[in-house]
């Protein structure tokens, strides 16, 4: 690698795309368990969306997933996709992926880490907006 992003081999980017799967399911179920798999116990979770800084770490993010209704459970339809996914190095990835849960559309910036024989998410930097839930769609 040359310093510049690159697109992952097959089996690189399958082993990314079941983080994604995993990390997907977890927010659509509101599942601290699957989400714990795919997160580095260190990573962060950043947003500015509403123009203050909101900075946790995963003891203190994933209490808030669990405490929270699971779309899956108030019957919105599953809406979440990739949108890109590049290497900057072996070891090192960056995940650009959409979701809306209700009202709020989600584009994630995730950073990815090959640790201990596997991807993990070591931070996600996100920004949202507010739609209309009924026009709250993500590519798949």
């Amino acid at each position: 690698m040359s310093g510049a992003l690159s697109e992952p081999d097959p089996a690189t980017r399958a082993d990314i795309d079941e983080v994604l799967q995993e990390y997907f399911d977890g927010l659509y179920h509101s599942d601290t368990a699957r989400l714990s798999r795919v997160f580095h116990p260190g990573a962060v979770y950043a947003t500015a969306s509403d123009g203050s800084l909101t900075r946790l770490t995963m003891d203190q993010y994933l209490p808030v997933v669990a405490a929270r209704p699971a779309p899956a459970s108030r019957g919105e339809p599953r809406r979440d996709g990739v949108v890109a996914v590049q290497l900057a190095g072996p070891a090192t990835a960056s995940a650009v992926v959409t979701c809306a849960i209700g009202s709020k559309r989600f584009t994630d910036l995730l950073a990815l880490v090959y640790l201990d024989g596997r991807w993990q998410i070591i931070s996600k930097v996100f920004h949202y907006e507010l739609v209309p839930e009924e026009s709250t769609t993500c590519p798949t």
